[in-house]
């Protein structure tokens, strides 16, 4: 294409009119200003911090607690006296024990065993079949309280001894097979 034919093709070129009232006009660029780099430290410090208090409230939140434990009922099953070679009792209590939990997830047992000692002896263990402990809540719990060979005159007189201070201390060993729930997630333990 020539020179004359571009042209005509094109916007025609119209010439600014002459003002008496002439005006300059001062273009001047946006300088972006740079954020100081201190505060972009701070702020990611606050983020940071604020991120790991959050973190550290919600370990909080669901870390497990001990559950409070209440004996609600006993009941005496059998009674036996043993007297060679040494002066022994075995007993059996069925229990029902209240359990409170404070924690936000369930647990869902198949067999719970407690081994009870006193003073390094073990006195006998505690049976009990399947059950549901729930979350947030107070559930009972059936149980079998088997204590054989319970020696009379020694460990009474070191029962007695406990009692009157207001502490009795008992060793325990608790072996669980379940689940435990939170919200949906099912989680097993042994």
């Amino acid at each position: 294409m020539s020179k004359q034919g571009l042209r005509d093709s094109s916007v025609p070129y119209i010439p600014l009119p002459q003002n008496p009232n002439h005006q300059n006009v001062i273009v001047s660029l946006v300088y972006y200003h740079r954020p100081n780099q201190t505060n972009h430290y701070l702020r990611r410090g606050v983020i940071f911090a604020g991120v790991l208090l959050l973190l550290s409230a919600t370990i909080l939140f669901f870390y497990p607690s001990d559950p409070i434990l209440k004996l609600a009922r006993i009941r005496l099953n059998h009674v036996g006296v043993i007297s060679s070679p040494k002066l022994t009792i075995d007993l059996s209590f069925s229990l029902t024990i209240s359990v409170r939990n404070r924690d936000f997830f369930s647990l869902d047992y198949e067999k719970l065993v407690v081994s009870v000692g006193y003073r390094g002896k073990e006195l006998g263990v505690v049976n009990s079949e399947g059950g549901r402990v729930r979350a947030r809540g107070r559930s009972y719990v059936n149980a079998t309280l088997d204590l054989n060979g319970f020696e009379i005159v020694h460990d009474v007189i070191y029962l007695i001894e406990d009692w009157a201070k207001g502490v009795i201390p008992f060793d325990t060993t608790t072996k669980v097979n379940g689940v435990l729930g939170l919200c949906f997630l099912k989680i097993p333990l042994k």
